[in-house]
């Protein structure tokens, strides 16, 4: 299958652009700007061609573009698609908030890395720092067929496995489902919670503690604390850590904090980013 790669020079598109060197696809790189062009050039020796070039016989088309482009450069790119054609986006946000052309014949398939897992296995120093994932760690990743034939589910995935490698596990999701996970629970809650916690390490530090002594306090505690939390060893919390909890949740939590994951809220959040 030939795939053309559009936004091929950005940091994305050139993550993208190293895992499909080699693999079974013939691919066509699109770039619009100068830097970029020289980015990939210099990553992976290749030229870009014009888009016309690019889609010409391309059995799928990767969005490697960023959300606020998605809908300017879906516009006029898919009406000039083949029937059939294959166009993956990289994030649900874009396409849950319709940002998508309405075109019956293409399909639509979504695709997002969930990165390595803070408990993995990997056995190198390469592996253990490759924390995006994409280049020496192994990471799962999450589909969804939009809208198209349920054979386009596999061809989706395929060229998905190819560009996110190494794969730990694949799983399906709808495009809603996608949303639920990124906003709602990577960003809206994990990414403030962790920066909450980075806040936390900081008050500290103003309060007298040594800052390496802080941060190794926190991060093993992180550690052993998630390990338990998430089922990665059998164990339970102390009695007095059980009651630190009860006592800090109505403190540190609004009590109906849930409700950033009502679709509403889910759909404000895409709203603002896209």
């Amino acid at each position: 299958m030939k795939i053309a790669l559009l936004g091929a020079g950005g940091k994305m598109g050139v993550r993208l652009a190293n895992n499909l060197v080699g693999s079974d696809y013939e691919v066509a790189y699109v770039e619009v700007s100068d830097v970029g062009r020289k980015r990939l050039k210099d990553a992976i020796g290749a030229d870009c061609v014009d888009l016309d070039t690019a889609i010409a016989g391309a059995g799928a088309v990767v969005l490697a573009v960023p959300d606020t482009l998605i809908g300017k450069v879906a516009g006029p790119l898919v009406p000039k698609l083949d029937p059939g054609t294959i166009v993956i986006a990289l994030d649900a946000a874009a396409p849950h908030a319709g940002h998508l052309p309405e075109r019956a014949d293409i399909t639509y398939f979504v695709t997002h890395p969930c990165h390595p897992p803070i408990f993995g296995d990997e056995p190198d120093l390469a592996a253990l720092q490759d924390h995006f994932g994409g280049i020496a760690a192994k990471q799962s990743i999450v589909n969804a067929l939009m809208q198209g034939p349920e054979e386009h589910y596999a061809l989706g995935e395929g060229i998905a496995k190819t560009i996110w490698k190494p794969i730990l596990r694949s799983h399906r999701v709808t495009v809603e489902q996608m949303a639920l996970l990124e906003p709602g629970l990577s960003e809206t809650v994990a990414a403030t919670l962790l920066l909450a916690m980075r806040q936390a390490m900081d008050e500290v530090v103003a309060r007298g503690v040594d800052k390496e002594a802080a941060r190794d306090f926190l991060l093993g505690h992180m550690n052993v604390l998630g390990a338990v939390i998430f089922e990665e060893v059998e164990g339970v919390f102390s009695d007095a850590c059980n009651k630190a909890i009860e006592n800090a949740m109505p403190v540190l939590m609004q009590p109906d904090w849930k409700r950033v994951f009502e679709p509403d809220e889910i759909m404000e959040s895409i709203r603002r980013i896209t």
